[in-house]
């Protein structure tokens, strides 16, 4: 279509051209048609006009008959060999079955003639295939038009050889650089890519992702994931990578508090385990089970509340009253109050909670450890066999 167009385009500059040098001291020149009770009086421009006119229309009228008849044909035509396809075809169903590296030759010759993509194409092809300098040096050579292009194929290569550093100089290049007009079509699709090797890059290396520059880049799935992988590898991050982690979260702190409850709580759980933060645990902790009841988090805060240099037990014991008064028939609250009143010398008080929740297996530990005070041995068995209890509560008054 697109060559139909030029051609005619060509022909009439062509023709006006001449026209314009034969017609140059002689006028327009005169043009009589008669045929039967018809005439047709006119100058021989508006008649060439006409039959150029005329010209088009028939060829456009046929181009869209072949190609219905075409399209029809192939609709009955029975397929028996891949390479009998369009070449669409072929590309579409390459696409569909995620089968390059099966055609990594059909590809080739397809985008050969590409100087936008040919270089990148190789590249993923050889990526593919795990040449990862071969596929960096096509990328080095490809047309800096389809820099974005390049670019995400780059991280590919650098995630796949767990080169973490060169990854994240890139990632945050593309991340502040402004895309290309001849992509703003496909905006959403690019802006979904580079997210999702944000998200890959976070996976791979937990403790390097701290040292991003910017904030925001991951799905609310990979957030969580990103999260529990810090939690599982904390025993071997560094002092550097620790510092990254509290400079983190004190810089999202304001927004920490609208997240998702699942990313809250793990950040809790991070947290926990850095002494240094618990002004700021203790906030998150007392957020979270104003927002609702959880055990696991009421332990963190319980525990973080207990390791403390001088506990304030009187300020627990109010803050536990507090949560008994909005969530009832709560045992745990109960067990930890007793902890708390038996530290702080209310044993009378602590006498009385006893009585309650007979048939939770916490408070039956208690009054069964109340009956055997003096009796250390006894004791030493009993809490050796409520530890193997999965609701058990480490507690250190």
């Amino acid at each position: 279509m697109k060559q139909i167009l030029l051609a005619y385009l060509l022909v009439c500059l062509f023709g006006v051209a001449v026209l314009s040098v034969l017609s140059y001291g002689h006028g327009a020149g005169y043009a009589y048609l008669y045929w039967r009770d018809w005439q047709v009086q006119t100058n021989l421009w508006v008649l060439v006009g006409i039959l150029v006119i005329l010209s088009f229309s028939m060829q456009m009228l046929w181009y869209v008959v072949k190609r219905y008849l075409t399209r029809e044909q192939r609709k009955t035509e029975k397929v028996f060999s891949f390479s009998h396809l369009h070449p669409y075809e072929q590309l579409a169903v390459i696409w569909l079955l995620n089968a390059a590296q099966d055609q990594r030759d059909f590809i080739q010759q397809s985008f050969a003639q590409s100087g936008l993509l040919k270089d990148i194409i190789h590249a993923r092809l050889s990526w593919g295939q795990q040449h990862f300098d071969e596929a960096l040096k096509s990328l080095n050579q490809s047309n800096p038009m389809a820099f974005e292009l390049a670019e995400l194929q780059r991280i590919e290569i650098y995630l796949s050889q767990q080169d973490g550093q060169q990854a994240l100089t890139h990632l945050e290049f593309l991340n502040q650089h402004e895309l290309s007009p001849w992509l703003f079509k496909v905006k959403s699709a690019y802006q979904q890519r580079l997210t999702n090797l944000w998200g890959q890059f976070a996976l791979q290396f937990p403790w390097l992702y701290l040292r991003s520059t910017q904030y925001g880049h991951l799905e609310q799935n990979i957030k969580t994931l990103w999260l529990e992988q810090l939690l599982l590898a904390f025993e071997q991050a560094t002092e550097d990578d620790l510092n990254y982690l509290q400079r983190r979260y004190l810089d999202l702190s304001d927004e920490i508090f609208s997240r998702d409850y699942a990313v809250k709580l793990l950040w809790l759980k991070l947290l926990f385990k850095m002494p240094e933060m618990a002004v700021e645990h203790e906030k998150l902790a007392v957020h979270l089970l104003e927002e609702q009841f959880n055990q696991d988090v009421f332990y963190l805060w319980f525990q973080q509340q207990l390791l403390r240099q001088n506990p304030d037990y009187k300020l627990i014991n109010r803050q536990i009253s507090l949560w008994e008064e909005k969530y009832t028939a709560v045992p745990v609250l109960t067990f930890a109050k007793w902890h708390v009143l038996q530290a702080a010398g209310h044993e009378d008080e602590a006498q009385q909670l006893l009585e309650l929740y007979p048939d939770d297996v916490r408070m039956s530990y208690l009054r069964i450890k109340a009956a055997l005070q003096g009796q250390d041995e006894l004791q030493r068995q009993l809490n050796q066999v409520f530890e193997t209890n999965t609701n058990f509560i480490q507690t250190k008054i």
